[in-house]
C-alpha cells in the first residue's frame, strides 16, 4: 500500500468518524496494514509436552492463548499471493537456487513474474512477517512429520534433501552495526539477514562481501553458502516505527497499534517468570499487559541504527548500557515456543546474538547479529543444557529481559 493510499484511507476514515458512519467507517479502514499473528496454536511446558489447559498464567500468557491478526492470504492464481493483512504480493514458488547477496539482488531486479516488474528483496520484517510458527522439524530419528515455519497450502516449500535445516531466506536488510563472526581480513564478513524457513530463526549471513564492501573471492578460501530468495512488491506502513510517548511510561506504535512499556523489566528472568510478571503487571491504568509474541517483539528492532542497543533510545529506557560481552547480553522473552525445540521460547537478541563455534569454544562472537531470532531454554540453568557440537554453539542464557505489550485502545 503506498503513503498516498494510506494517508487517503485516514482522512476517509476521520471523516465518516466525524459523520457517524461507523459501518462505512469499518470498510473504509478495512485494508489498513495490521501485524499477522505468528499462527502458533499449542502451548507446552517446559519439558516440551502439550499444556494442558488451566487458569495459571504459565497457560493464559502464552502465544497460543492470545488470538491475534490471523493470518489471511489470496491466491492470485498467476504465481502471487497476497498478504491480507499487510498488503504485499509476494512470489508463491519456492526459488531453490542458493545466491550471494549480489547474485540475488541481481535475479530478483530482472523478474517479471506475473507480468509485474517492481519485484525486490523483503526486508527482514516484511519477510518475518509470513512465517509460521507451528512449523518443526523433526529429526529423523525422532517421531512425527516435520512442517516448515510458512504456510505450505498457500506458499510453496521444499526442504533440502542433504541439510534440512538449511532453508535461510534472504532479506534486504544488511547488519549494519558491525562484522559478523570473528573474520578480521577487510573490516571482517558483512552480514545480511534472513529467516530461516525450515528451523524458524533469523540471523546474520555471510553476502559475499566484506564489512569494507570489498568481494570475497574464491581464491580467499573462504565458503560463502548463499540463501534462497522469496520475492516481494508493493509497500506497506507497517513497520514505520511511528512512535508515540504517551508520558506515563508508556509507548505505543502508531504503525502496528501496539503500546509498549517505556522501561525494560530492570532484571532478567527464567520465560515461567515472564509469563507471570506480565501476567500481575499494573502499569499506567492497565492490567492487559502480556509477553509480546515473536512478530510483536520483532517489531521493535531498529535494524538501521548503527549502535546497540536495537531499539530507539529516543523513546524507550534500556538497563543495560554496554555492549561489550555475553555478561551483557540483551536478550528479550517472547511469549512464542520454538517448534524444533518444544522445552524452548524464542527471544529477540537487541545486543549482540553471541555465539562461539562449537561448545568447547570459549571465545563468544557477534555471530548473528543485533535483531537476530534465536531460543533459550525455558528454566533450569545453562549447565543443563551443554550440547556437543561441531557447529556454532549459541550462548545459553535462559534468564531474559521482558518488554511488554498490550493492544492500544482509543
Amino acid at each position: 500500500m503506498s503513503t498516498q493510499e494510506t494517508i487517503a484511507r485516514r482522512t476517509l476514515l476521520s471523516v465518516c468518524l466525524l459523520a457517524g458512519m461507523s459501518s462505512f467507517c469499518a470498510v473504509a479502514d478495512s485494508n489498513a496494514p495490521v501485524l499477522p499473528d505468528t499462527g502458533q496454536s499449542v502451548q507446552y511446558d517446559t519439558e516440551g509436552k502439550v499444556l494442558a489447559e488451566s487458569d495459571s498464567s504459565f497457560y493464559t500468557g502464552q502465544d497460543a492463548s492470545v488470538q491475534g491478526n490471523v493470518p489471511r492470504y489470496q491466491d492470485n492464481d498467476d504465481g502471487t499471493v497476497t498478504d491480507l493483512n499487510t498488503g504485499l504480493m509476494w512470489q508463491k514458488a519456492h526459488d531453490f537456487t542458493r545466491r550471494n547477496m549480489k547474485e540475488t539482488v541481481a535475479h530478483v531486479g530482472s523478474m517479471t513474474l506475473a507480468g509485474h516488474s517492481d519485484w525486490r528483496l523483503p526486508s527482514i520484517k516484511e519477510l518475518y512477517s509470513i512465517a509460521n510458527f507451528d512449523g518443526q522439524l523433526i529429526k529423523p530419528e525422532d517421531e512425527g512429520e516435520s512442517k516448515p515455519y510458512i504456510d505450505t497450502s498457500v506458499f510453496g516449500y521444499q526442504y533440502d534433501k542433504r541439510l534440512a535445516f538449511a532453508g535461510q531466506f534472504w532479506s534486504s536488510t544488511p547488519y549494519v552495526k558491525g562484522a559478523v563472526q570473528n573474520f578480521t581480513r577487510n573490516g571482517g564478513i558483512q552480514g545480511g539477514f534472513g529467516f530461516n524457513f525450515s528451523d524458524g530463526h533469523i540471523k546474520s549471513y555471510e553476502t559475499g562481501l566484506y564489512f569494507d564492501g570489498s568481494e570475497i573471492k574464491d581464491s580467499d578460501g573462504m565458503f560463502v553458502p548463499g540463501c534462497f530468495v522469496r520475492a516481494v512488491r508493493g509497500t506497506t506502513t507497517l513497520y514505520d516505527m511511528s512512535y508515540v510517548d504517551n508520558k506515563d511510561d508508556t509507548v505505543t506504535d502508531k504503525s502496528t497499534g501496539l503500546m509498549w512499556t517505556k522501561n525494560d523489566s530492570g532484571q532478567t528472568m527464567n520465560w515461567v517468570d515472564a509469563l507471570d510478571y506480565a501476567d500481575k503487571a499494573e502499569i499506567a491504568g492497565h492490567s492487559d499487559w502480556r509477553l509480546p509474541n515473536a512478530k510483536e517483539l520483532q517489531s521493535l528492532v531498529d535494524y538501521e541504527k548503527k549502535t546497540f542497543p536495537a531499539i530507539n533510545t529516543d523513546f524507550f529506557n534500556t538497563t543495560v548500557k554496554t555492549f561489550e560481552s555475553v555478561n551483557d547480553a540483551y536478550y528479550f522473552w517472547t511469549s512464542t515456543t520454538q517448534g524444533d525445540f518444544k522445552w524452548t521460547a524464542d527471544y529477540v537478541a537487541f545486543g549482540q546474538a553471541w555465539s562461539k563455534k562449537n561448545s568447547s569454544a570459549t571465545e563468544y562472537f557477534d555471530w548473528h547479529g543485533a535483531g537476530a531470532q534465536r531460543s533459550d531454554p525455558k528454566s533450569g540453568k545453562p549447565s543443563d543444557y551443554e550440547l556437543a557440537s561441531d557447529m556454532a554453539s549459541d550462548y545459553i542464557s535462559i534468564n531474559n529481559w521482558v518488554r511488554l505489550v498490550r493492544d492500544a485502545k482509543p
